[in-house]
């Protein structure tokens, strides 16, 4: 993927969705020298004004974008310009009522929210088009865009239709895919329960049936939608290329595990210009920081380890979840600056002005309902000239200690029915390692199952229940060169189509982990079991246990108790100069930092034992120099040691020796040459 950046933008990008619509007139002049006051360099326009734009079919009123979109270039504001599409106007529903999505239960949604598409829909493809088309003869050679900003969050909150236009979309995909029904029968494995198609046309989506559906054709529908959704970008970025050459084209992402599960982002990171992200804190009683993190070091992975863009946060509290606590003081500016020290160039909010009607008028802004003798303004104020200081930053690339494998498709399979235990969670074990690495101080890449690992001295696979033959192939030839491989259990069980891979599990990983697993144990809801090492080091694992047969491995910890007492329990194989570990129980926090320290000593990644907990240290690299990002979420202040004498830009300051971090607080040094 090639670097691109908004164009015009010589630092960080700093600013958020801006609605004007929404407001009289006589207030546009005041948002923009409010805008001009924080430093607000980059606006998102227009992204749900189709029906202002188009009030009715074929005629349309740029008035009213023309004089904001006028104003914003007067004071030196660049625009992300939306393509509406995301928002279908009420007479178009009206005129094709069946591009209106259907649920997997037969209901119909009806228009009064957002995202209610049928992206198989011709009507929509047509309208959309349209819309798009006209947008990019009137803006696109207009010297304040930046930026083109296609829909909004595919797959929220809708990522899937099973309306009859998808059904024969569907099967039009299923011929391309597979020529023949024998083909499809085989891969599907149809003649299980009697369910041999004789033609394409028999086929329908998987909509809801009285007991299992066909986990083959379900898994295929789920990437049929997701492609579909693809389509309808593509189309949309083409004609913006082709009438508004040189300006980037984006769709915002939601790459977080905890906001959007039916998207493949490895796919769509191939399409845009630029990745872009919206990320806002879950408060499930996690630490939302780690979350934070996860979800920035994800969005550079699918950026191919390029800059990327935060184009949506929050200011301070949300309003979609169950209870929305605001941001405590200095919160805004840390996550914001978390995000840039793992990539970002900018951040981005949602929204400029906190609105007045309608269902978001709760969420946090920019300039909220108190207005600007506020918290948040003077944050706002502040975030704005601290993101100019580091203005330097734009452009480098963060530095990555490990590799984590993860693959959407394979969460998708995993997650469907009848598997050994609903308790065991993909995205559980996912955010676990994650978290156990971040508290070892280790920045995180996100790599494909198919991709090259040659430069991480250890990665991990928390959960990879889907493996073809190429990801075997992969992981054995890491191991082979020298890394370090850790994998959990439950992975490597199918192929793509939801086949158990031939032979013993763990199918195509058998070879590189140098065991076999004969049976799968879980555990019954709050059951554990215990491990012991030979040195009489005990840990607990809980949710899933298993017959494991080491064929080559050596076993490291052993089950103590339960239906698998005395068999091998985590094992380490040496193959080639690297090695293999494997986890057949689901570790907790304790445990399972044990073993990866393990891990990590094979992988000669020493321990950063000098940093305390909630300290992270991040770096970025590039032309302009080295920049050592410090951020502190803990409560009590500390020291965080330099390898080299620098300069802090926020405060401008020296730095050498060991850099003061008080609670809360984020400090940014350029490292000496």
């Amino acid at each position: 993927m090639p670097e691109t950046a908004p164009e015009g933008l010589e630092g960080l990008a700093f600013g958020g969705d801006y609605n004007p619509e929404q407001w009289p007139e006589a207030v546009w002049q005041e948002d923009v020298r409010l805008m001009r006051e924080a430093g607000v360099t980059l606006v998102s326009l227009g992204i749900f004004s189709w029906a202002l734009l188009e009030p009715e079919p074929g005629r349309y009123d740029f008035g009213w974008l023309d004089r904001i979109i006028a104003l914003l270039h007067e004071n030196g504001i660049r625009i992300d310009l939306g393509t509406p599409t995301v928002a279908p106007p009420a007479w178009f529903y009206r005129a094709h009522p069946d591009a209106l999505p259907v649920s997997r239960e037969g209901v119909r949604y009806e228009f009064g929210s957002r995202g209610a598409i049928c992206h198989s829909s011709p009507a929509y493809r047509e309208a959309a088009a349209a819309i798009t088309e006209q947008l990019a003869l009137r803006y696109g050679s207009h010297p304040a865009l930046a930026l083109w900003h296609v829909h909004n969050e595919y797959g929220v909150p809708v990522g899937a239709c099973y309306c009859a236009n998808c059904a024969a979309h569907f099967r039009r995909r299923l011929r391309a895919t597979y020529a023949t029904v024998d083909a499809l029968n085989e891969a599907w494995g149809t003649a299980f329960w009697g369910q041999r198609y004789g033609s394409f046309d028999e086929i329908e989506p998987p909509r809801a049936t009285p007991t299992v559906c066909n986990p083959a054709q379900r898994l295929d529908y789920a990437r049929f939608a997701d492609a579909t959704m693809r389509e309808n970008f593509v189309r949309e970025r083409d004609l913006l290329h082709r009438l508004s050459p040189g300006i980037p084209v984006t769709t915002n992402f939601m790459t977080a595990l905890s906001q959007c599960d039916s998207v493949d982002y490895w796919a769509w990171g191939r399409e845009v210009d630029l990745v872009t992200n919206d990320h806002y804190l879950i408060t499930d009683g996690r630490r939302t920081h780690v979350n934070l993190a996860m979800a920035a070091d994800l969005t550079r992975s699918v950026a191919g380890g390029a800059p990327w863009l935060l184009l949506e946060h929050s200011t301070s509290g949300v309003n979609w979840q169950p209870r929305n606590p605001a941001k405590a003081p200095g919160q805004m500016a840390r996550n914001s600056l978390a995000h840039v020290a793992r990539g970002s160039d900018g951040a981005m909010f949602f929204q400029w002005r906190q609105s007045r009607r309608g269902a978001e008028k709760f969420h946090s802004s920019m300039v909220p309902h108190a207005g600007t003798d506020s918290r948040v303004w003077r944050e706002v104020v502040r975030l704005g000239a601290d993101l100019d200081r580091l203005a330097a930053v734009r452009g480098t690339r963060t530095v990555a200690d490990v590799a984590m494998v993860w693959d959407w498709q394979s969460w998708w399979a995993q997650r469907l029915e009848w598997r050994p235990s609903e308790d065991h969670d993909a995205r559980e074990r996912a955010d676990s390692f994650y978290e156990t690495l971040y508290d070892r101080h280790l920045t995180v890449d996100f790599a494909h199952p198919e991709a090259d690992l040659s430069g991480y001295p250890l990665v991990v696979v928390p959960a990879l229940y889907l493996a073809s033959e190429a990801t075997g192939g992969n992981l054995r030839t890491y191991v082979e060169n020298g890394g370090t491989l850790v994998v959990s259990y439950f992975s490597g069980i199918v192929d793509e189509h939801d086949a158990v891979h031939p032979g013993a599990h763990p199918g195509v990983l058998r070879e590189v982990l140098g065991l076999t697993v004969e049976e799968f144990s879980p555990l019954g809801a709050g059951e554990r079991v215990r491990l012991t090492a030979a040195d009489g080091a005990e840990l607990t694992g809980d949710v899933w246990s298993e017959f494991v047969v080491p064929r080559g491995a050596e076993t490291i910890w052993t089950y103590a108790d339960g239906l698998v007492a005395g068999q091998p329990a985590i094992t380490r194989h040496r193959l080639g100069r690297g090695t293999a570990w494997y986890l057949s129980t689901r570790l907790g926090p304790d445990a399972l930092d044990t073993v990866l320290g393990a891990a990590a000593e094979d992988a000669r990644l020493a321990p950063r034992t000098d940093l305390p907990r909630d300290v992270e240290v991040v770096r970025r690299t590039g032309e302009s120099g080295t920049y050592l990002f410090a951020l502190n979420h803990s409560g009590a202040d500390t020291k965080v040691p330099l390898s080299a004498h620098g300069t802090e830009l926020l405060t401008g300051d020296r730095a050498a020796g060991r850099l003061g971090l008080p609670a809360g607080a984020v400090r940014v040094v350029k490292l000496d040459d």
